[in-house]
């Protein structure tokens, strides 16, 4: 029997819709049943792809007597945090003040029937133990509260929203005008956060923070600062030697469970993998570090292989099990969106498609392939994955093993790729862990911001072409009769867009023009941008709402300018605005850039590292990007592109015009002639035309 998930999109409520659990999902109609039953609302928020959100199912909500409890007592609302990411801040806050600990997910909340929280908590086993009360013991504890104490919990209810609201930004009463100093007070939070021996900042457990190694390698190149530099190469070089880092297939965990980076939580966000392409294209531009290009390849060959969507149904098919290592390639004009996440599960073991039994990989390689595995992947050490299997991570430099085996470099890096090829082909026959198959804005956003990224650096047209796929899904599905929406399943799309859909995705169409100018990737970031200005902004003191002005009333209407696992909303807002006014010439955007930047500068000035991504929007405000414009002979203005595109330069917009885009600003308006030329603009200062590359470098330098 099914419960009222049955007809929802969402592949986590779904897992849901055959609980015994009454559950509904959110909606004003489930709201009014609350009142009208004068019950109590448990709201669950999770995702598809968590762990302990699985655990937490298994042990509670798949049993007929713990949702007996839970249906008698309660009207039951279950959340795809993915999709309803206004609902999920909103009550991970609510979370914070109630019980002054951080959240996550499971989160577990107690409302009123009109959404004010009294009681909340994270996963919560069936039986007490790691000093957590059981389930059942909980919901009749809470439900007797709610029943007995209504007007203590009602005052407290009053207490927290009156809190929450107390948290959104205030327009300073002076007119400020913002200087760098938050960018230095964040380099000095940062560098001093740094684990030296291992890379990242504090200790176990390990999160990935790309928009503060974005910020710590932007500024350590402005300001030739070889300690911050350090920082941000060592941490990208350490996270991508650990297990964190899937070796076989690419793609990086969501975070490590300790401080060396080996043991991540085990699934993959489409979000991390968006920023963390885009960060090591940065990093290899940096160092020319192989290994860096090592991670670009292979993450990008992951997205393509199992995380895109076809735009529509193939003539055959491509199986959807295995990594397809053998599959015929893609037709890559084929390509749609990106899909969100893989579990970290499979066959109910967290990390089981992942993980290796030494004797097993001695069982797929020839003697010398499995001496240079083991010593290269931790083999020869104890087991690193709960005490009885490895999770495959880089121990030595391959150069060193191959002199401690007496084989040359060149038959040691042999051996290694078969023994890689090997092992891949033979995680192909698991059984893989499950898929999320919403197409998000936001996070294609992200990853079409990296995949662009990576094209233009690497030089990689079926790249280009997977980011200009995804945007044309994006934009053909997503933006429907001239509003975005969130979210796409199964031939769905609905949901308002959030301001994090409107930013993410500007970005990644101002990406898409540095790589390859297309005038519709330019119309759709003016619409987006002009959007963003009549639908989020707070006209009166600045900065964006995270919904929309005509969204659903919730208790809280959030405005932050924190980043979090993504980039805050408001920071990249503030960068891709700063940069189309550049690009476009219309000082619209770079206006609402400043009033944001104005609004948030005393809370920056607070915690300056906790807003990296505003840090770095502030630094293009203070120093506005330069437009370089190329056009002509089509082979040399190639040639000149990859030029410059080999020089790490982050405050620098390329755009190469081709003579068949039309409807450009007066700004890329340039007339088209047989001899190669550069125009170079610095804020409101233009150099005359350049007609060598060496003196564009000379400029550029």
């Amino acid at each position: 029997m099914s419960n009222h998930l049955a007809n929802e999109t969402s592949p986590y409520l779904l897992q849901h819709a055959n609980n015994p659990v009454d559950w509904h999902p959110w909606h004003a109609a489930t709201l009014q049943l609350a009142r009208a039953r004068d019950k109590p609302i448990l709201l669950s928020i999770g995702y598809s792809a968590c762990h302990w959100c699985h655990v937490m199912a298994h042990e509670s909500f798949e049993d007929a007597v713990v949702a007996a409890v839970m249906n008698e007592h309660f009207v039951n609302i279950k959340v795809d945090r993915e999709e309803r990411p206004d609902l999920d801040q909103i009550y991970q806050n609510a979370h914070y003040l109630l019980s002054q600990r951080s959240g996550g997910w499971p989160l577990t909340m107690f409302l009123a029937p009109d959404g004010t929280p009294f009681y909340s908590g994270t996963y919560f086993p069936k039986q007490a133990r790691y000093g957590l009360p059981g389930f059942p013991e909980l919901l009749l504890r809470v439900a007797a509260a709610y029943r007995e104490k209504r007007g203590e919990l009602a005052a407290q209810g009053q207490q927290v929203i009156a809190a929450l609201a107390a948290w959104q930004p205030e327009k300073s009463k002076d007119d400020v005008t913002p200087d760098s100093t938050p960018i230095t007070m964040a380099l000095q939070q940062l560098n001093s956060d740094f684990d030296p021996v291992h890379g990242g900042f504090g200790g176990a457990p390990k999160f990935l923070h790309p928009a503060e190694l974005d910020l710590l390698l932007r500024q350590a190149h402005a300001r030739h600062d070889a300690q911050t530099r350090h920082v941000a190469l060592f941490t990208l070089q350490q996270m991508a030697l650990g297990g964190l880092y899937d070796q076989l297939g690419g793609g990086f965990c969501r975070y490590s469970v300790d401080d060396v980076w080996d043991i991540p939580h085990f699934e993959k966000m489409l979000y991390d993998n968006g920023l963390l392409l885009g960060m090591y294209c940065d990093a290899w531009l940096s160092s020319r570090d192989p290994s860096f290009a090592r991670v670009v390849k292979q993450t990008a060959g992951w997205v393509i292989r199992e995380m895109q969507s076809p735009a529509f149904p193939l003539p055959n098919p491509l199986p959807q099990t295995g990594e397809g290592a053998n599959d015929p390639p893609r037709k890559m004009n084929n390509l749609g969106g990106y899909y969100a996440s893989l579990d970290a599960d499979s066959e109910h073991e967290e990390g089981r498609f992942y993980v290796w039994q030494r004797d097993e990989i001695r069982e797929l390689l020839t003697a010398d392939e499995f001496a240079v595995a083991s010593a290269y992947y931790s083999l020869d050490r104890s087991p690193n994955f709960e005490h009885r299997a490895w999770n495959l991570r880089i121990s030595k430099p391959l150069d060193e093993i191959a002199r401690q085996l007496q084989f040359d470099q060149s038959r040691a890096s042999t051996l290694l790729t078969a023994a890689q090829d090997k092992l891949f082909a033979a995680r192909a026959q698991r059984i893989r862990p499950g898929r999320d198959e919403k197409i998000l804005g936001s996070w294609n956003g992200l990853m079409i911001a990296g995949m662009a990224k990576a094209a233009r650096i690497f030089r990689h047209g079926d790249w280009l072409r997977s980011a200009q796929g995804a945007m044309d899904f994006v934009r053909t599905t997503l933006w429907q009769g001239g509003k975005l929406l969130a979210t796409h399943k199964d031939g769905k799309t609905h949901l308002n867009a959030y301001l994090d859909d409107h930013a993410f995705l500007l970005n990644a169409a101002l990406e898409l023009a540095q790589t390859e100018l297309r005038s519709v990737d330019l119309s759709f970031a003016i619409q987006l941008a002009d959007a963003l200005l009549e639908r989020f902004e707070d006209k009166q003191n600045g900065g964006f709402f995270f919904t929309s002005h005509d969204h659903e009333a919730l208790i809280q209407r959030n405005k932050s300018g924190q980043d979090n696992a993504t980039p805050s909303g408001n920071g990249i807002a503030a960068q891709a605005l700063i940069r189309l006014a550049v690009l476009t010439g219309d000082t619209r955007y770079a206006d609402a850039a400043e009033r944001c930047l104005k609004l948030f500068y005393p809370a920056m000035q607070q915690a300056a590292s906790h807003f990296s991504s505003l840090c770095n929007a502030l630094d293009e405000w203070l120093r506005p990007p330069s437009l370089l414009v190329l056009c002509g002979d089509a082979k040399e203005t190639a040639a000149w592109r990859t030029a410059v595109a080999e020089r790490y330069m982050p405050r620098l917009i390329v755009i190469v015009l081709t003579g068949n885009q039309e409807g450009l600003p007066h700004s890329l308006d340039k007339p088209i002639s047989p001899t190669t030329t550069a125009w170079l603009c610095r804020g409101t200062q233009c150099l005359p035309p350049l007609t060598k590359l060496d003196e564009l470098l000379t400029e550029l330098t």
